[in-house]
């Protein structure tokens, strides 16, 4: 869904300029407005709605997303010497894994606005304050009176619902509090998880009701929330109350508020994931009558030579980097703006000059086995494959020309996998299609052991030999003059939607040919036998998919590999409970530093993430407790 936010204006423009520019919905109102004249006219009070989104925009920024910083799929590596300092910038919430979180000062602190966070209970006050002044503007019309008030509820909702994700229980902000407040009004309550989630699945259906479908005049409307939109999200919102992070979590159970109120289900219940699967399809019936499908290859610039090889993973990564096309139901528009961080260095002109490129994001060996061989199964199960040799070393050759450099030694385990591996991430030896070469008879490659990897300031460096590649479109330059190419990050793509479906369908029903084809639809681009077939013929475990437990893990590692990257996977895993697990062992990488081909294909521990019960949930800072004693702080912290 093309619904792109540029919000630029401030409210104290005046009424000609904001009607030229009002596609634009950055906006933050001036701080000597009264409320009076931020509702005087319908003008006045589309900016102040426009400010009710400032937010939402901000959350584009992957550092701020702990599905993104947390979720072990990449990690920032600290400079050699300042290993003992664990500072909380715009890094912050990558070093949350190095142990860094606290409660006195914490990192991503959303409920404050610190560290790398946003203080979302300002927004939602705002949102509040719209809804109780929407009938001031007398030349406001009925249809965007009912929109604005749509688009506030969604709002609010998806706020709160960010909130939940982080902290568990959370106070429901659902009426402004007065100026003239008394203390005690103030210090607020948390509410039951269930209530919570409760609230903002209803605030999303009076949205969803009120919402257009698409956005007709992309020109000046696009980046609203649409009913597409609100659907998805309380598909993902009802996923999330369903599984095992929130429905009779026993880790949880004890905490309760004050007063004695339980905030946490004692017991699980099977019904949730009904509600989910009926709100899955409901979202995909949406996405459907919204056009919404699979993403076409759209080609710019000169192609030297592309092949069908080149072109199916250019297909694959470009569902992501390709802003607006047809399979993303939900993208926000501020442009991902950490490309040289996720870029590797493949000519000598970006090797040379460690300023254009950092390459500080850093892929760990276990995420890059995550993808499958190219037979559709697990590394460790494919009866083909030499998982024990994974690490050897073996020569680039002609049947994986397109992928790996001839003739070049790498490791093992780079052959026969998946397009989506060789879309996705990047490493020594693997062929580079675009920085200015789009000829992929002779593309560029990286030569990772010749210093690539690791410059010998050891501050801009990737730490692991490994890259997310699909961060990178391939008409970005990265040299002695770096050109990237823009693009808007998506929140929700219909394979996503496809695979949320799969599971609810499972852990409603279990294994069945309805939840084998929507995997399969997502497995069939990536050109994969179906999720059967190839259990069937390669996997040491051929009757995985015949089980409940065994199509679970299937569909969570397919969701972790076709949204790889996305920001998903962390709160996936988390939802899931299984991150603790992910986290379990040390991050690992290759030897980086080392410029002989042995000495750099020798594995590392880079670091020992430490991930307990209690980084499911975020801590509230000590200083919100002492001063409101009717809050109960995360449990654990």
């Amino acid at each position: 869904m093309r619904t792109i936010i540029k919000i630029l204006l401030m409210a104290s423009l005046s009424a000609a300029m904001f009607s030229s520019c009002k596609k634009y919905l950055d906006v933050v109102p001036d701080n000597v407005a009264t409320l009076e004249s931020s509702f005087v006219n319908a003008n006045e009070t589309q900016a102040y709605l426009f400010g009710c989104y400032n937010a939402l925009q901000n959350l584009s920024d992957v550092r701020r997303n702990a599905g993104f910083t947390t979720s072990g799929e990449i990690i920032f590596p600290y400079p050699l010497q300042d290993q003992n300092i664990l500072g909380q910038g715009g890094d912050g919430g990558f070093q949350i894994l190095r142990g860094t979180q606290n409660s006195a000062n914490p990192i991503l602190n959303y409920w404050d606005g610190y560290n790398m966070g946003l203080n979302l209970w300002q927004p939602i006050r705002r949102c509040n304050t719209l809804l109780d002044n929407i009938n001031v503007p007398r030349d406001l019309n009925a249809y965007d009176k009912t929109r604005w008030i749509a688009e506030a509820k969604f709002l609010k909702a998806y706020y709160h619902y960010w909130l939940l994700r982080m902290y568990g229980p959370i106070p429901i902000q659902d009426k402004s509090l007065p100026v003239n407040a008394t203390t005690e009004q103030v210090r607020i309550k948390q509410q039951p998880v269930d209530s919570c989630f409760n609230y903002v699945v209803g605030l999303l259906d009076e949205a969803a009701k009120d919402l257009p479908p698409v956005i007709q005049n992309t020109a000046l409307e696009s980046g609203r929330i649409t009913s597409t939109i609100a659907l998805a999200v309380k598909a993902e919102v009802l996923a999330t109350q369903a599984s095992p992070l929130f429905n009779g979590n026993p880790d949880y159970v004890a905490m309760k508020r004050q007063d004695g109120v339980s905030l946490f289900p004692a017991t699980y219940d099977p019904n949730k994931w009904q509600r989910a699967l009926d709100a899955t399809k409901a979202a995909i019936d949406a996405a459907n009558a919204a056009n919404a499908t699979l993403y076409s290859l759209k080609l710019t610039g000169n192609i030297t030579h592309l092949s069908d090889s080149i072109r199916q993973l250019l297909t694959i990564q470009g569902a992501f980097v390709d802003s607006w096309n047809q399979e993303q139901i939900w993208t926000l528009n501020p442009q991902f703006g950490w490309q040289y961080m996720a870029s590797p260095r493949v000519t000598a002109e970006a090797a040379a000059n460690v300023f254009a490129v950092y390459s500080n994001f850093s892929v760990p060996i276990a995420e890059s086995e995550l993808f499958y061989t190219d037979h559709g199964v697990p590394i460790n199960e494919d009866n083909t494959w030499d998982y024990a040799g994974r690490y050897t070393l073996q020569k680039g050759d002609l049947q994986h020309a397109y992928y790996l450099h001839f003739d070049y030694l790498t490791a093992k385990g780079n052959f026969h996998r998946e397009p989506r591996y060789y879309a996705d991430v990047a490493f020594d030896g693997a062929n580079w299609f675009g920085s200015g070469n789009t000829d992929d008879r002779n593309p560029n490659y990286i030569n990772a052991v010749n210093g690539f990897a690791s410059p010998p300031d050891q501050l801009r460096f990737n730490a692991t030999g490994y890259w997310a590649k699909k961060l990178v479109p391939y008409q970005s330059t990265a040299g002695q003059s770096s050109v990237w190419q823009g693009y808007s990050w998506p929140f929700i793509r219909l394979t996503s939607l496809w695979l949320l479906y799969a599971e609810c369908l499972n852990e409603v029903g279990g294994p069945s040919a309805t939840v084998y084809n929507w995997i399969d639809q997502v497995r069939a681009r990536a050109g994969l036998q179906g999720v059967v077939d190839s259990w069937n013929n390669y996997s040491r475990n051929p009757g995985k998919p015949s089980t409940k437990e065994g199509l679970r893990a299937i569909i969570h590692q397919e969701r972790r590999i076709e949204l790889a990257f996305e920001g998903q996977a962390g709160w996936d895993l988390r939802r899931w409970k299984e991150l603790q697990s992910v986290l379990a062992g040390p991050v690992q990488g290759w030897n980086v530093f080392d410029r002989t081909v042995n000495g750099y294909y020798q594995v590392l521990n880079v670091f020992q993430p430490i991930f307990g019960l209690r980084n499911y949930f975020y801590p509230i800072q000590d200083y919100d407790i002492l001063t409101n004693p009717n809050l109960t702080q995360t449990l654990y912290w």
